[in-house]
């Protein structure tokens, strides 16, 4: 019976040769048993076991990966507390192997040693890896015109399909098969948040950029107002900006402010309103809306006229009134009164 140490060494050489695709023999040069399994696909993190049979007559039997043993029958020569021994008797000897990584990919060997000549068995592990974004590139904040480029890096095994996609707001038609996503001449229309999807056989990983395009504001056309003297009048501004705009109201060349003459200013986001909380005759007149940000300036003209109330006097009157230009007085001439009119130059007439 060999000894352990003489164990280690056959183990190693059979191991060697096997690697090169060389029959293996014992001391006493018969030819061992090789025997080749088919290739175990595992996903990383499952659990991998690895399982030979024994046979009769067995003097010595280990397991291998590479170059280094996991375990010599019952004794445990691996380092790694992810690796035990499961089964070990006459017909079987089991291990496994926890949490599965990359690294423990390769070939392993059941080695086993019979009172007349060694037997192999081997198997190649692959180890499949879930995809994993590794490089992305960052939340950014353009000017309307620059151009683009969106970066994806992932990996995993088998190597992960990249692609790119507008996801809000959707947009299929802006899309890329590839780790780079090109946007030339960037219009604010293609600011959103976009989706890299990296996937394999084993799994999707998706990360998402927001991309901020920044342009120069716009303003809506001014729609004039018509108050009566002495109520409430408000005039609106509206602007459309990235970054948001400022807001200025001016009247003529003189620039309004929070508070002058009782007019109130209150700016919410996109919209500004001016407040007239009790028109006079001299807040009647041209008031102009100017918005702001760091890419330039519009600006839109709003017209506050008067609305004169008809008088109790004048709905009176009615539509039949002769106003007298001098006096003021006011002549009414109805249709009864022209009746008289004309029997009475009939009557005269004879």
């Amino acid at each position: 019976m060999k000894n352990p140490v003489y164990w280690v060494v056959l183990a190693g050489i059979s191991i060697a040769l096997i690697q090169q695709g060389l029959p293996v023999r014992s001391q006493g040069e018969s030819q061992s048993d090789n025997k080749q399994m088919d290739n175990i696909t595992i996903r990383q993190g499952e659990t991998l076991f690895l399982s030979c049979s024994q046979g009769d007559f067995v003097t010595h039997t280990a397991w291998l990966n590479r170059s280094s043993i996991l375990y010599a029958g019952e004794d445990k020569w691996s380092m790694d507390p992810r690796v035990s021994l499961v089964t070990l008797n006459q017909d079987e000897f089991t291990i496994k192997i926890e949490d599965v990584d990359l690294t423990d990919e390769g070939q392993y060997i059941c080695a086993v040693q019979t009172s007349s000549r060694p037997r192999t068995t081997s198997v190649h592990i692959i180890v499949q890896v879930p995809p994993k974004i590794v490089n992305l590139s960052k939340d950014l904040v353009v000017n309307e015109g620059s151009n683009v480029t969106l970066m994806c890096l992932a990996n995993g095994k088998p190597e992960p399909a990249i692609g790119w996609r507008m996801l809000s707001p959707s947009d299929d038609s802006l899309s890329s098969d590839s780790e780079v996503l090109e946007i030339p001449f960037i219009s604010r229309y293609r600011a959103g948040v976009y989706e890299c999807t990296a996937s394999n056989d084993i799994a999707v990983d998706t990360q998402t950029v927001e991309l901020t395009v920044n342009y120069p504001p716009s303003v809506s056309d001014g729609r004039d107002v018509g108050v009566t003297l002495g109520q409430r009048g408000v005039l609106q501004c509206e602007a459309d900006a990235v970054p948001e705009a400022d807001f200025e109201w001016y009247r003529d060349d003189r620039r309004i402010f929070n508070g002058f003459d009782g007019i109130e200013i209150e700016d919410a986001g996109a919209f500004s309103k001016l407040t007239f909380f009790n028109v006079s005759e001299a807040d009647y007149g041209n008031y102009t809306c100017v918005v702001i940000n760091k890419l330039g300036s519009a600006n839109t003209s709003i017209i506050l006229y008067e609305i004169i109330e008809p008088t109790s006097s004048t709905l009176l009157q009615g539509p039949g009134a002769v106003q007298d230009g001098n006096s003021g007085t006011s002549t009414v001439f109805t249709p009864t009164c022209l009746l008289l009119v004309v029997l009475l130059q009939l009557l005269l007439k004879f």
